[in-house]
């Protein structure tokens, strides 16, 4: 909280953990390769703090971006809250290493374990995060029983897709530290999977982590050493070669490496074209047409260039976005609010981050950018319009 006792911003937090590092604007500006200008607008509520730049920030102040952030963020009520509840009980899940939990009654059946994930991933896909870290633990801690008391490679590979689930879910509530964690037990279950790709999908998952930190360099070297690995005569392989070169398109974007990223999403697009244009989500990347579109305006929000972002986005169909899954929209809904945002159209901005929420609404309010634009927009009125009031009232800021 602030002073004066409401909550504070982005910018209001990186001041405030600027003045304990006792530097000035020039100097924090200086580490982070942006104007001073630009870092003082940001302070005061006048530009809206980007990934990148909280990133950038984060990194020269010695903080995790979640801190920054504000995350996690409370609920207002039991039933919105309830999403960090289980946080305590993916803990514990995670405590058991080289034996498994004990049970009052036998755990499930791999065959139902399988459905259980199944079931997972449609909650993760529709981004109902309280649902889906609600069922986690315990798909675990089943599978952790398996793996350790009975041994297989089917109980592991299980495993592996769970780990990932909780690592994603995590990362997106911020909670950077367990999503680490999460992520290395998840390197263990891809080792002992007996499926090559799997590795190379950590490698995917964990380049998130690192351009989390601003180690933009070292994750696209990752990724491009995963790129090489793929065995391409698998079945799964376009949708991990594909999903692969599309995350290095991000990375490289957010990076401002112009070049590598288009040329990376141009190679996605080719393994797109070149698999016939499906939907393939073995591993969950929900790789299609449609994703591969709004991730085109995604990178050229991240490069900074809005324009095209919003050709981009006015070229995707409507029946092409209201047929992805919801956490796609919604993701999609949120980049393009942060582009009305910058270009100054704060109608067409509000329209966007209400839109996500329709579609995906306990991801957009616990989303930091969704946060941000809509703190963004209440400032720059001087009247709040009541679907705008609304909205902040249920992010609870």
């Amino acid at each position: 909280m602030s002073t004066d006792g409401t909550p504070e911003t982005v910018g209001q937090r990186i001041a405030r953990t600027r003045k304990l590092r006792g530097l000035t604007q020039i100097g924090l500006a200086q580490r982070v390769a942006y104007s001073r200008s630009h870092l003082a607008q940001v302070e005061t509520g006048r530009k809206v703090a980007t990934p990148a730049f909280v990133t950038a920030t984060a990194a020269a102040l010695g903080v995790d971006p979640a801190e920054l952030y504000g995350q996690p963020y409370r609920g207002c009520s039991r039933a919105d809250d309830q999403v960090h509840a289980s946080i305590s009980d993916l803990r514990r899940a995670m405590a058991y290493v080289d034996v498994g939990p004990e049970f009052d009654a036998p755990p499930r059946t791999l065959d139902q374990l399988a459905s259980a994930i199944d079931d997972a991933l449609a909650l993760r896909h529709a981004a109902r995060h309280r649902q889906l870290a609600a069922r986690l633990p315990a798909i675990i801690e089943e599978l952790t029983w398996y793996v350790y008391e009975v041994g297989g490679a089917r109980p592991w590979s299980l495993l592996n897709r769970t780990h990932n689930l909780a690592a994603s879910l995590t990362r997106r509530l911020g909670y950077n530290d367990l999503s680490g964690q999460i992520m290395e037990r998840a390197a263990v279950s891809a080792a002992h999977s007996q499926d090559p790709h799997l590795p190379l999908m950590i490698s995917h998952r964990r380049s998130l982590l690192m351009m989390g930190i601003a180690a933009y360099g070292p994750a696209i070297r990752l990724l491009d050493q995963s790129i090489r690995k793929v065995d391409k005569v698998r079945p799964d392989a376009a949708e991990v070669l594909g999903s692969l070169h599309l995350r290095a398109a991000v990375v490289s974007a957010r990076g401002r490496r112009s070049t590598d990223a288009w040329d990376h999403y141009e190679q996605a697009t080719e393994v797109s074209r070149a698999a016939g244009s499906p939907v393939l989500d073995e591993h969950g990347t929900d790789y299609n047409p449609g994703n591969l579109a709004i991730h085109g305006a995604a990178i050229a929000l991240e490069l900074g260039d809005l324009d095209e972002a919003a050709r981009r986005d006015e070229r995707i169909p409507a029946r092409v976005l209201n047929g992805m899954a919801a956490e796609r929209r919604a993701h999609h809904q949120i980049d393009m609010a942060r582009v009305r945002v910058e270009l100054g159209d704060y109608g067409r901005a509000l329209s966007r981050v209400l839109a996500a929420e329709r579609c995906a609404p306990q991801m957009t309010r616990f989303h930091p950018s969704a946060r941000a634009v809509a703190v963004h927009l209440a400032d720059a009125r001087r009247t709040v319009p009541e679907p705008l009031r609304g909205l902040l009232n249920r992010m609870c800021v």
